[in-house]
């Protein structure tokens, strides 16, 4: 993974975070959206300008792909470099949650 790509999104945004997890199923930016307010129980809501400007750029950095459009609505899905960005920020959330339980760093994760 290029340096680069992991100084832009590591740590993650949570608007970049739900996207990322949402679309390991191919989706649509409103369809991004209703799942992000699902999972957050409406805590997290992501604005039209946010979704769109996001997705315009994970797609130009390769962490998703236009899959394809119907009815205006363009499809994407997580690319192998999406996935790896997401498995590592979940590792890193996991450990965040850990610690504060009072739990060690284990050095064989991610």
């Amino acid at each position: 993974m290029e340096e680069k790509i992991r100084r832009v999104y590591l740590p993650m945004t949570e608007t970049a975070f739900y996207i990322l997890f949402a679309l390991q199923e191919e989706r649509h930016g409103y369809d991004i959206t209703q799942r992000t307010k699902e999972l957050t129980g409406g805590q997290v809501v992501i604005s039209p300008g946010t979704m769109y400007g996001t997705l315009s750029k994970m797609e130009k950095d390769g962490l998703i792909v236009f899959v394809g459009e119907e009815e205006k609505r363009k499809f994407y899905l997580i690319t192998d470099l999406g996935r790896e960005i997401l498995e590592i920020e979940c590792a890193r959330i996991s450990r965040l949650y850990r610690n504060s339980r009072g739990e060690k760093y284990e050095a064989t994760e991610v």
